[in-house]
């Protein structure tokens, strides 16, 4: 189960690097990452700053602790990723059930509308981060060579998730 960790942390570092970086990278980019909270109606057309400030610290917070080859660490990550991703799980369907056509901002500009497809996605990073947050809890032994394997696994799967809309477009037609 710890290469599951390890995997599991390099997952998370590179999704939340990449949605981080795509969201503060330029002025212009963090804001139209706040018009895009504003636009999602989710929360009050007052706390959209908050809450994007909010999601850009949290994602920092999982980079970091991800980072740390601790495992209380690795944990905490998880478990901060799986609270977060549920948070955005939960917005994200409000807005399509709504119907709104909100761009997903998650990973930069793009124009494609929140739907059905980014729920999956985020359930299945929900469901990779309790996987992470099973292997942190159990130790064991590292082989080296084999770590280094496993974590290019997980940063590849990472890449293959905020590459979503391009891999759905992809497959649907």
């Amino acid at each position: 189960m710890q290469y599951v960790d390890v995997a599991g942390r390099a997952l998370l570092i590179t999704v939340f690097a990449l949605a981080l970086v795509s969201k503060v990278s330029s002025r212009a980019a963090w804001s139209a990452f706040v018009r895009s909270t504003r636009s999602m109606r989710v929360v009050g057309d007052g706390l959209a700053p908050a809450a994007a400030v909010a999601t850009a610290a949290a994602e920092a917070g999982v980079i970091v602790l991800a980072a740390v080859p601790v495992r209380w660490a690795g944990s905490a990550a998880f478990v901060l990723a799986t609270g977060l991703l549920g948070c955005l799980t939960v917005a994200v369907v409000l807005v399509v059930r709504r119907g709104a056509q909100v761009p997903c901002r998650c990973f930069g500009a793009t124009e494609t509308p929140m739907g059905t497809p980014h729920v999956v996605r985020n359930l299945l990073l929900v469901a990779t981060a309790l996987l992470g947050l099973a292997g942190s809890l159990v130790g064991g032994s590292f082989d080296p060579a084999l770590t280094v394997v496993i974590a290019l696994f997980g940063a590849v799967l990472g890449l293959l998730m905020a590459r979503w809309d391009d891999l759905v477009s992809l497959f649907a037609g």
